[in-house]
C-alpha cells in the first residue's frame, strides 16, 4: 500500500471514529468529569482523570464504529449520513468490527489498574454502547437509551473514586438521560424527514409537535435533579452559580431550535457542550475555590 492510499485509510478510519467531531466525546466526558469531582470532593487522582478522559475518547470512537456499521444500509440515504466511510463503502463492514473491537480492548485495559469494583460496570457500558444503535429500530425514545450509555461513567467514575456507588451517582445518571434526550433530541430534529423515510425512529419523531416542549422540559428536569443532587451533598452558591449559568445556556437553545430550523437544531446540539461545562466550572468552583475564600 503506498503512502496516499495509507493515508486515505487512516482519513477513513478517523472519521469513522468521529476524532474529527469531538462534540460526542465531550457528551460523554463532562458527565463523568461532574463524577470524578463529586465523588472525590474536588481532589481526582490525576492517574484516573487521565484513564477517564482516554477511556472516553476510546469508547465513543468504537461506538460511533459500531453505529455505523449498524447504521451502514440506512445511512447512505440520508442527507448528513451519506459520505460516511461505511455508507460510502471506503472502509468494509469487516474492518469496522475489527476497528471496533481494537478500540474497546484498549479501553478495557485501562482500568486495569483501578478498583475491581469498577470492571462490572465496564461491561455493561461496553454492552450499553453496543447495542444502542440498534435501539432505533423498536425504541420511541431511543435517546433514553442513549443517556445511560453516556452517563455509565458516573457510577464508573464513583466506584474507581470509592470503592462504591452511592445514590447521588444514579441520581446525577438520572439527570444525563434527560439531558441526554434534550440535546439527541435536537439533533434528531435535523434528520426528521430522512428518518421517517427510512423508518428509523427517534425523540423528535415520536414527540412529534411537542418536540421543543419536550427538549426544554428535559433540560429543566436534568437541572432540577442536579440541584437536589446538590442540595443532598451541601452544595452552595457557586454550584447553582453553575446551574442557573446552564439554565441560561438552555433558553438560548431554545432561541435556536423553536423554528425547528435544521441548521439552527444542530447547531443546538453543538452548542451542549457549554451546558455540561457549566455545571462542571460551578462544581469545581463549589469544591476548590469555595473552601480558599472561606
Amino acid at each position: 500500500m503506498d503512502y496516499a492510499a495509507l493515508k486515505a485509510r487512516l482519513d477513513a478510519y478517523e472519521k469513522l471514529m468521529r476524532l474529527d467531531k469531538p462534540i460526542g466525546t465531550l457528551l460523554l466526558l463532562w458527565p463523568t468529569l461532574w463524577a470524578l469531582w463529586g465523588a472525590t470532593q474536588g481532589h481526582p487522582h490525576p492517574l484516573l482523570v487521565w484513564i477517564f478522559a482516554l477511556g472516553t475518547l476510546l469508547m465513543r470512537s468504537a461506538g460511533c464504529v459500531v453505529n455505523d456499521w449498524a447504521d451502514r444500509d440506512f445511512d447512505p440515504h440520508v442527507e448528513r449520513t451519506r459520505e460516511r466511510p461505511l455508507a460510502a463503502r471506503r472502509v468494509s463492514p469487516r474492518e469496522a468490527l475489527l476497528l471496533a473491537a481494537g478500540l474497546t480492548v484498549c479501553a478495557g485495559l485501562l482500568i486495569l489498574p483501578i478498583w475491581r469494583e469498577v470492571w462490572p460496570l465496564a461491561l455493561i457500558a461496553v454492552f450499553l454502547a453496543a447495542s444502542y444503535p440498534f435501539t432505533k429500530r423498536f425504541f420511541a425514545i431511543p435517546q433514553a437509551y442513549l443517556g445511560i450509555a453516556f452517563g455509565f461513567g458516573i457510577p464508573m467514575a464513583f466506584a474507581a473514586a470509592t470503592g462504591r456507588v452511592p445514590g447521588v451517582a444514579w441520581a446525577m445518571l438520572v439527570a444525563n438521560v434527560f439531558w441526554a434526550i434534550a440535546y439527541d433530541t435536537e439533533y434528531a430534529m435535523v434528520d426528521r424527514e430522512d428518518d421517517l423515510k427510512i423508518g428509523i425512529r427517534t425523540a423528535a419523531i415520536t414527540f412529534g409537535s411537542f418536540d421543543v416542549a419536550a427538549v426544554m422540559t428535559c433540560y429543566a428536569l436534568t437541572l432540577l435533579i442536579l440541584a437536589a443532587v446538590g442540595g443532598m451533598l451541601g452544595y452552595g452558591m457557586f454550584y447553582q452559580l453553575g446551574l442557573a449559568t446552564a439554565a441560561l445556556i438552555a433558553l438560548y437553545h431554545f432561541t435556536l431550535i423553536r423554528d425547528r430550523d435544521r441548521m439552527r437544531c444542530f447547531q443546538a446540539f453543538r452548542h451542549n457542550t457549554w451546558f455540561g461545562a457549566a455545571i462542571f466550572l460551578g462544581l469545581v468552583a463549589e469544591l476548590n475555590l469555595k473552601p480558599l475564600l472561606a
